[in-house]
């Protein structure tokens, strides 16, 4: 840690608004430079995870689902939400069964990361679950409805340069995993 950067002391915080998956905060924050309290706003959610599901013929098993912030059709891998008191591999292994329908039998922990340590306090896990095996059909809900595509993994940059995958959490998770394959 930078001994120039102090951390700021929250003095008080307030909930504005809980959102069934976040929760608004504002918190009066006091400066360690010159003591004055500043607003800040934040949001509360549970860690999330992905998950990296590739087929035994070498496929990135991938999902397209409408996401209402950007009211678009995205490109994404399996993931969610940490459920109370679920590990995050636990919920890598079941976000990828009911999302692809593909079971992750071995799951490799590639870190975590924030996702947005501006707004944010909570952390996204990712897993790449080599050799999925599909078990099951897509157990889509009234909220969340997915479509399978599976992207042969030699094309995968060509998805996040050309921006089709361009989820900024995901496009990392991929990113990193291709880091990690050239390192082998």
């Amino acid at each position: 840690m930078s001994e120039a950067i102090k951390p700021w002391k929250r003095a008080r915080t307030k909930q504005l608004a809980d959102c069934r998956i976040f929760s608004l905060y504002e918190a009066d924050s006091e400066s360690p430079e010159t003591g004055d309290e500043h607003s800040f706003f934040y949001i509360e959610t549970a860690d999330w995870v992905n998950v990296i599901p590739v087929t035994p013929a070498n496929e990135l098993v991938c999902i397209r689902q409408f996401r209402h912030g950007s009211e678009e059709v995205t490109l994404e891998i399996p993931g969610g939400m940490i459920d109370r008191g679920e590990k995050p591999e636990e919920a890598a292994a079941r976000e990828c069964l009911e999302e692809s329908g593909y079971k992750a039998g071995e799951l490799i922990p590639l870190g975590s990361v924030a996702p947005n340590p501006a707004l944010f306090g909570n952390r996204l896990y990712t897993f790449v679950a080599p050799n999925v095996e599909r078990v099951a059909e897509v157990s889509n809900t009234e909220r969340e409805i997915t479509e399978v595509q599976l992207i042969p993994m030699q094309q995968l940059p060509d998805f996040l340069v050309s921006g089709e995958i361009d989820h900024a959490l995901v496009a990392a998770a991929l990113w990193r995993m291709l880091y990690y394959l050239k390192q082998d």
